[in-house]
């Protein structure tokens, strides 16, 4: 089989790892992960959620059809749209004085979103049909997979590095703060949220995404997605 190359729209390059060791632990082909968004040569989109917002809102407004024909995408096997699910929990607001009346005025879906935790699959889905309604009138097609890690990319990588039983990873999923607590751990555990360390464990996502999915809903559902797609 040959090589599959896959697009990769995310928060920032910390979620490129964590998703690209990911993918890595159960595709069983080759394939190479390519990240558009954020890109440095188009500043102007910004990073996190906000950045893929405007990559969304841009899909929409160059292609009014399925992602899956999309002529600037053509290239691709398969195309990963990430967003962490604390985002169910943040206001157009956040990212720019415009942005709630553009939200308006484009019939985007309302934030926040969230809903009581658990079950994270009720606020996921929400969260799901915002980030289409960021699309239109472009829509997600065969080839596209919604990436939300509940409530972060960090929180996969918590999952994959600390002991079973950590009291950090005790309801991890409606957590928000897990990311940011992984970051604060005694030297041995912590690891900050930045590109070097998140690719210095890396390999252990991919080592541990049994154990990963054990703990993360979202984490199975992203796999099966995936292998649905491809």
């Amino acid at each position: 089989m040959s090589e599959r190359r896959i697009a990769l729209v995310a928060e920032g390059p910390t979620d490129f790892e964590v998703i690209h060791a990911a993918l890595k632990a159960f595709l069983p082909v080759r394939f190479t992960l390519t990240l558009l968004q954020p890109e440095p040569t188009l500043p102007a989109m910004g990073s996190g959620w906000g950045g893929v917002l405007k990559w969304c809102d841009a899909a929409g407004a160059r292609h009014a059809a399925s992602l899956d024909t999309d002529p600037t995408l053509e290239g691709f096997d398969l195309l990963v749209i990430h967003l962490d699910v604390d985002v169910a929990q943040k206001q157009y607001a956040n990212c720019g004085l415009g942005v709630p009346a553009q939200a308006i005025a484009k019939g985007w879906n309302a934030l926040p979103c969230h809903m009581p935790c658990p079950p994270v699959a009720t606020t996921c889905t929400g969260l799901q049909t915002v980030l289409r309604s960021w699309l239109n009138p472009a829509q997600a097609g065969a080839k596209t997979v919604l990436c939300l890690p509940a409530q972060s990319s960090g929180t996969w990588l918590a999952a994959a590095t600390l002991p079973a039983g950590d009291a950090l990873l005790m309801g991890a999923e409606c957590n928000v703060a897990v990311e940011s607590r992984l970051a604060q751990l005694p030297k041995a555990q912590r690891i900050r949220k930045v590109v070097r360390e998140y690719r210095a464990h890396a390999d252990q996502i991919t080592a541990n995404w049994a154990g990963v999915k054990a703990i993360c809903s979202q984490a199975l559902a992203f796999e099966q997605a995936v292998q649905a797609a491809l």
